[in-house]
């Protein structure tokens, strides 16, 4: 198939002048649109505009521009049957073989928080889809570029195949079309059914904020890579990334050395990077099977990083350890003096002397990724046949929002405590119980059926650490059903306790606090982590 004729019209313009003037150097004639004609234009490039090509102008306000016989049979006959192409010739309908079209950029228009529902709805694009599939779905004869990031290897094909493109790429070309028209849609699907239906009243008037919840929900993700396998070496994976991720989450990592990331590391990496970055002080988190089993903050990332790793040195082998700082040669230093072996270390930034030592450790992965206290705006999680979405658990406990409930308050130094412990609480498996002390933690039970377990398993490994709980600080994610785990929390010599509250007992359980001589605070926010 050689390009004769090609029709260009984006909404994104990056790189199509450079495209079309390379297309025009094959000697292809450029037929285009609105304001992609005039940037082609004003280069010195000869460009048919399609008001002159189909003999009919721009209509109702630029809705009506490229729906036309003259474009769409161009686009669409098949050039394999005679019949097609004498129905070209009768009606004088030239062949296109090439379509550029990107569209409308309907995604921006809805982030803004004033944008009314009319202005919405005018940044629907009609002509473009139309030409995006018709193209695509004529692959064997006419090749669809939509990404600005094609154009170089398009051209470099054309220039290569003497102005044809092999069959094998417009296939990929089409596929990657239908996936851009899909996810178009699918913008306007999600925040359209979002939106409010009674919308009579005032169609100019700034647009009602939509659910969070669309009624219908349309999800695009692209695959980064296909990984060596699952959870299991039994099960296939893959990782996926959005097209547009937040800033800060674990999908933006920067990968410096080390091999491929597996599912667990992917997984894990995650669970510590989202705990690391809601502290503001220097903080290091080691994440092991997806709980914390170390947490700490320091005045630098050294010695939060000697905290962290005394509370469950066993654990942290082969574990995964997050910072929110640069970290530098004294810390990896201080890591290999220990023999700590991760499989992912993970940094906003390394110091250069810091990688140089890391390489000489080439199978530790170590990913960079920038620092930004954002979040998803949705979570997801499969179930048979379903999905379950929510809101993320972005609640982090000030002291404004503590109520002591007990006969002893806290003292300020344990109030700082008891928040880092809350924190560090809502990153562990449910049930979830955390000892904590001058800023680390000392013991964490996570994971247990029975919230008294929990705490036993949080003592016991305090004291396989050899950490002192006297005079610690208690976080639980959720209410103490019973005043058993105060019970063992109080003989483990634990001073202050902060829980949610909400319990049918909970006066049972504030008595227990009370006998026990512990200052207890509620703070009204639950953290199960499933």
């Amino acid at each position: 198939m050689k390009v004769a004729q090609a029709l260009i019209s984006v909404s994104d313009k990056t790189g199509v002048l450079e495209f079309a003037q390379g297309l025009a150097a094959l000697g292809i004639q450029l037929l285009s649109t609105g304001g992609t004609a005039r940037l082609l234009k004003d280069a010195g490039l000869a460009v048919t505009e399609i008001g002159d090509y189909t003999g009919f102008p721009e209509m109702l306000d630029g809705r009506i521009k490229t729906l036309h016989p003259k474009v769409h049979g161009g686009i669409l006959a098949r050039r394999d049957l005679p019949a097609h192409l004498a129905t070209l010739q009768e009606h004088g309908i030239p062949t296109i073989e090439l379509v550029c079209v990107n569209l409308y950029p309907f995604a921006a228009t809805v982030a803004r928080p004033d944008v009314t529902l009319a202005e919405a709805i005018e940044n629907i694009d009609i002509g473009g889809p139309t030409m995006v599939r018709a193209a695509a779905k004529n692959y064997a004869g006419v090749a669809i570029v939509t990404d600005p990031a094609d154009y170089a290897s398009v051209l470099g094909e054309l220039h290569a195949g003497g102005g044809a493109l092999p069959l094998s790429t417009r296939f990929d070309l089409a596929k990657k079309a239908f996936t851009h028209t899909a996810r178009y849609d699918s913008m306007i699907a999600n925040w359209l059914t979002g939106e409010p239906s009674d919308v009579e009243a005032a169609p100019e008037a700034a647009a009602p904020a939509p659910s969070i919840f669309p009624d219908r929900l349309q999800l695009a993700f692209d695959r980064v890579e296909t990984l060596r396998y699952g959870e299991n070496p039994l099960q296939q994976a893959a990782f996926y990334r959005e097209p547009n991720p937040v800033a800060g989450s674990i999908a933006t990592y920067r990968q410096l050395q080390g091999k491929a990331l597996s599912y667990n590391n992917i997984m894990d990496s995650d669970a510590a990077w989202e705990c690391v970055k809601t502290f503001d002080a220097p903080a290091c988190v080691i994440v092991k099977h997806a709980n914390p089993c170390g947490v700490a903050i320091a005045s630098g990332l050294l010695r939060a990083y000697e905290k962290a790793f005394q509370t469950d040195s066993v654990s942290a082998f082969g574990g995964i350890i997050a910072f929110n700082g640069t970290v530098d040669v004294e810390v990896v230093e201080a890591m290999e003096a220990r023999k700590h072996f991760v499989e992912v270390m993970i940094a906003p930034a390394f110091t250069e002397a810091a990688k140089a030592l890391l390489q000489t450790k080439q199978n530790r992965r170590v990913l960079e990724v920038p620092l930004a206290r954002n979040y998803h705006a949705l979570e997801f999680k499969r179930v048979g046949g379903g999905l379950l979405v929510q809101t993320p658990d972005t609640f982090n406990a000030q002291p404004e929002h503590l109520k002591v409930v007990t006969q002893k308050a806290p003292t300020p130094a344990q109030i700082e405590d008891l928040l880092f412990a809350c924190r560090v609480a809502k990153f562990v498996k449910s049930n979830a119980i955390v000892f904590c002390g001058n800023g680390m933690t000392l013991g964490i039970g996570a994971g247990q059926m029975s919230r008294v377990d929990s705490t036993r398993i949080a003592c016991l490994k305090a004291s396989e650490a050899k950490l002192d709980l006297k005079g610690s600080v208690v976080a639980s994610d959720a209410f103490f059903p019973f005043r058993d785990g105060v019970d063992v929390l109080a003989a483990a010599g634990a001073a202050a306790v902060i829980q949610p509250g909400g319990s049918m007992r909970d006066d049972e359980v504030i008595a227990a606090a009370n006998e026990h001589g512990l200052a207890m605070v509620i703070t009204n926010a639950r953290h199960f982590r499933h």
